[in-house]
């Protein structure tokens, strides 16, 4: 069967809903992912009525204790089997950034990790996070079950990952502490589904800044992913990068798997 399935993050729900949003969520994936919701579900019922007619999808939403920040969701045509929110570590769970929905020949992670921040004063807890993460997803492994990971993992990998490696070396998300973290990601059981197919990919980025028309200028950086089990590595049959879908300072992200 193929698995047709997208990641997005919004940058905020809400705001998102008044600039094509739906058009997108129409186009019918298997599953969808958000970050950066920004909101909780019960807040839908203060926009215009129908603006979040999900229809039949089954709905996860992961808010943040924080109002308006951070927050995931997902949404899946397939009823899974469980779902399980954060990565059972309490101070790592209060920003609601990690969904996984167990299906019954994978996992899928949904998740939206830290930002390092300006002058990377997030910097320590974002290894920790990376740790912990790590090992969060390596457990999911040892079940047996392939896993599959999403979302907006704030690291350009390598230097072909953004526009301007040389200048931004000290720039939260392009650290060699950061890329280090990620490289282990990878080198634990995961394969970036993107650099699978399009190594030498020039110039394919999923965010871009909204100073100096860096988007107008695709003056991006690769921070959004699809990874994927090893055992997947040949079951990967695309991956897309929508650059041409706005709403956001993200642009979405998709994967097709033969599963």
């Amino acid at each position: 069967m193929m698995l047709n399935v997208a990641s997005w993050n919004v940058n905020g729900l809400r705001a998102c809903m008044d600039k094509g949003f739906m058009d997108f969520f129409n186009r019918g994936f298997d599953i969808l992912s958000l970050q950066e919701i920004k909101m909780n579900r019960e807040q839908a019922v203060f926009v215009p009525q129908g603006a979040f007619d999900f229809g039949d999808y089954h709905q996860f939403w992961y808010s943040a204790e924080k109002k308006g920040y951070s927050g995931t969701a997902v949404f899946s045509k397939q009823k899974p089997l469980s779902a399980s929110y954060g990565m059972g570590i309490e101070h790592h769970d209060k920003e609601g950034r990690i969904i996984t929905l167990e299906y019954a020949d994978f996992y899928y992670v949904n998740v939206y990790t830290p930002n390092s921040k300006d002058g990377l004063k997030r910097l320590d807890y974002r290894m920790e996070w990376e740790d912990d993460f790590r090992a969060y997803v390596c457990d999911l492994s040892a079940s047996g079950k392939s896993v599959i990971i999403c979302g907006d993992l704030n690291v350009a990998h390598k230097e072909i990952d953004l526009k301007n490696p040389k200048t931004n070396t000290k720039s939260a998300g392009f650290t060699p502490q950061e890329r280090q973290k990620m490289t282990e990601l990878l080198e634990s059981g995961f394969v970036d589904t993107f650099r699978h197919l399009y190594p030498d990919a020039l110039d394919a980025y999923s965010w871009w800044s909204y100073r100096a028309k860096a988007r107008d200028r695709n003056i991006g950086w690769r921070i959004d992913y699809y990874l994927v089990s090893e055992s997947l590595r040949y079951n990967i049959k695309e991956a897309t990068i929508y650059a041409d879908v706005l709403g956001s300072d993200h642009c979405p992200v998709g994967l097709t798997l033969d599963i």
